[in-house]
C-alpha cells in the first residue's frame, strides 16, 4: 500500500513537471525496487506508469505545454478551455475522462484473464519467438516516416542483447577481449543512459525555463458530471485504448488520434474541435488511460513488452524469477491478482488527490528546468552506480545517454533500440529452443497458432507495402508536375 501511494502520488507529480516523464522516473527507480518484493517493485512502477497521464494534463491545460509526451491532444481543447477563464472545468473533465478510461482498461484486463489463462499455455517456443518477431516488426512500422530508421535502431538493441557470455556455447560475442564486456551490457545501464541520462543532458543544454501557472478555483468534481453526458465518446476511446494496448507498438498515439477522429467525426459540433470541445478532451485523455492496463496483457500473458515502460517493468519481474508467459496464471495467480487490486486503487488514489491538491501540483510545476537536470542526472549516475558498483556501467550509461541526446536532437526514436534488446533476447533463446524439433523450415509454423501469428506478420507486411506504394504514387504527379514546369522554364 505504501509503495502504491508513493508511485501514484509520485506519478502524478513527475507527469506534472514538463521535461521529466515516466520513462525517466521509472528507469531512476528500477534498481530500488530490485530489493523489493515482486508485487511491491511492479506496484511503484505501475503507479508511476499509470498515474503520470493524469499530472501530464494539468501543464498541457494550463500552459499549453504536455506534462508528459501522450498528453499532446489535450492541450487542443484543454488550454482553449483556459483561455475562456474554464481552467477548473477542463481540469476536472480530464480527470473524470482519464479515471473512467484508467477503470475501463482494468476491468477488460480482469476479464480477458480468464481467456489468456486458457490460451497462454498453447504458446510454445515457435509461438512466442513468432509473437516477439510480430512485435519487432509492429514496432519498427509504428513509426511512419521513420521505418527505415526505427528498423536499424531495432536490429542495434537486438545486436546489444548478444554482447557477452553466451549461454549455450559459453563463447565470448563481441567482447573485442575486453573484460567488462563479458557480462554483457546490461538493459538498465541502456535505459538509464538513453532515457535519464538523455533528458538530463537536454535540459542541461537548452535555456533555463520556469512555467508561468496560476492557482485555479471552481470544483473540481463537476466534470463526472459532464462527462456522463458523453458516455459514448468516453466509451469507444477507452475501447480504442485498450486494443491499440495490447498491439505492441501502437500504443496511446494511435490510441488517441483514432478515438479525437472519431469523436469529432460522430459529434453534433465538428467545429468546436481545436477550440475548447469537451468531447475533444473526453475521447483524448479516456484513450491513453485506458492503454496501462491493456498493455499489461501481453506482457502477462506472453512475456512480451509492447512498449519501453512494459519492457522495464519486464527487468523486474526477470531479477525475481518471476517469468511472465504461459505458465505465470498458473503457478503465481496471487500475483496477478494483486497487480489487478493495485491498478484499481492505483485509479481511486489518483483521483482524490486531484480533485483536492492541484493547486499544490501547480506550484509544483515552477521547478526551474535546469534544476530539473541536475537532479536527474545525480539520480541516475547513483541508480547506475547501485547496480554493480561499477564506474564502467557509469561510463556506459553516459555513452547511451549521449546517444539518447544525439537521436533527440535529431527528432529519431529510442523506443526500438529498448524494445530491440528485450524482445531480441526473447527471440534468441526461443528459436535456439524451437530449432532442434524442426526438420524444415515448414515446421515452424505447421501448429494452429504459430500459423495465425505467421499469417498476421505477412498480412501486416503487406498493408504497409501497399501504403507505401499508395503514398508514392500520390507524390508522382506531383513530382511530374514540377519536372514539366522546369523543362518549360
Amino acid at each position: 500500500m505504501l509503495a502504491l501511494l508513493v508511485g501514484s502520488v509520485g506519478g502524478v507529480i513527475i507527469g506534472a513537471i514538463p521535461g521529466v516523464g515516466p520513462a525517466v522516473a521509472i528507469a531512476i527507480l528500477l534498481p530500488a525496487t530490485f530489493s523489493l518484493d515482486p508485487i511491491v517493485g511492479l506496484t511503484m512502477l505501475l503507479g508511476i506508469y499509470g498515474s503520470s497521464m493524469y499530472g501530464g494534463a494539468i501543464p498541457a491545460v494550463l500552459i499549453n505545454t504536455p506534462g508528459t509526451a501522450v498528453n499532446a491532444l489535450t492541450s487542443y481543447d484543454g488550454y482553449p478551455m483556459t483561455q475562456r477563464g474554464e481552467p477548473h472545468r477542463a481540469l476536472s473533465l480530464a480527470y473524470s475522462a482519464s479515471f473512467w478510461g484508467g477503470m475501463f482498461g482494468i476491468i477488460c484486463l480482469i476479464l480477458l484473464s480468464p481467456v489468456l489463462a486458457r490460451i497462454a499455455p498453447m504458446f510454445g517456443s515457435r509461438e512466442i519467438f513468432l509473437a516477439a518477431l510480430l512485435g519487432i516488426i509492429l514496432v519498427v512500422l509504428a513509426h511512419r516516416g521513420q521505418i527505415f530508421a526505427a528498423g536499424l535502431l531495432a536490429m542495434f538493441g537486438i545486436f546489444l542483447q548478444t554482447i557477452g557470455l553466451d549461454g549455450v556455447t559459453y563463447t565470448q560475442r563481441y567482447t573485442f577481449g575486453l573484460s567488462f564486456l563479458s557480462s554483457g551490457i546490461n538493459l538498465i545501464v541502456v535505459v538509464l543512459g538513453l532515457f535519464a541520462l538523455s533528458q538530463a543532458f537536454f535540459l542541461l543544454t537548452a535555456p533555463d525555463n520556469i512555467p508561468d501557472t496560476k492557482p485555479v478555483s471552481g470544483r473540481m468534481s463537476a466534470g463526472l458530471k459532464e462527462l456522463m453526458k458523453h458516455k459514448r465518446v468516453a466509451t469507444v476511446a477507452s475501447v480504442f485504448g485498450v486494443i491499440l494496448g495490447m498491439i505492441p507498438g501502437t500504443g496511446e498515439f494511435t490510441a488517441q488520434f483514432m478515438s479525437y477522429t472519431y469523436a469529432q467525426k460522430t459529434s453534433k459540433t465538428p467545429e468546436a474541435f481545436g477550440k475548447g470541445s469537451s468531447e475533444g478532451l473526453i475521447a483524448s485523455e479516456a484513450a491513453n488511460n485506458a492503454v496501462p492496463a491493456a498493455a499489461m496483457i501481453p506482457l502477462l500473458a506472453l512475456g512480451i513488452p509492447g512498449e519501453a515502460l512494459t519492457a522495464m517493468m519486464l527487468s523486474v519481474f526477470y531479477v525475481h524469477n518471476v517469468i511472465p508467459g504461459p505458465q505465470l496464471f498458473q503457478n503465481n495467480i496471487d500475483l496477478v491478482y494483486g497487480l489487478y487490486f493495485a491498478l484499481i486503487l492505483l485509479n481511486i488514489i489518483v483521483v482524490t488527490f486531484l480533485f483536492f491538491s492541484t493547486n499544490l501540483l501547480i506550484k509544483i510545476i515552477r521547478v526551474p528546468t535546469r534544476l530539473l537536470g541536475v537532479m536527474i542526472l545525480i539520480l541516475s549516475f547513483v541508480g547506475v552506480y547501485s547496480l554493480r558498483n561499477s564506474l564502467t556501467d557509469c561510463m556506459i550509461a553516459a555513452g547511451f545517454g549521449v546517444l539518447g541526446l544525439v537521436l533527440k536532437r535529431l527528432n529519431l526514436p529510442i523506443v526500438p533500440i529498448i524494445l530491440g534488446m528485450v524482445l531480441g533476447g526473447i527471440m534468441e533463446v526461443k528459436l535456439r529452443s524451437a530449432l532442434p524439433r524442426l526438420n524444415t523450415p515448414f515446421d515452424m509454423i505447421d501448429r494452429p497458432i504459430a500459423f495465425i501469428i505467421f499469417i498476421l506478420i505477412l498480412l501486416v507486411l503487406a498493408l504497409n507495402i501497399r501504403t507505401l506504394f499508395k503514398e508514392c504514387r500520390a507524390q508522382r504527379p506531383d513530382d511530374d508536375h514540377d519536372l514539366h514546369d522546369s523543362q518549360t522554364r
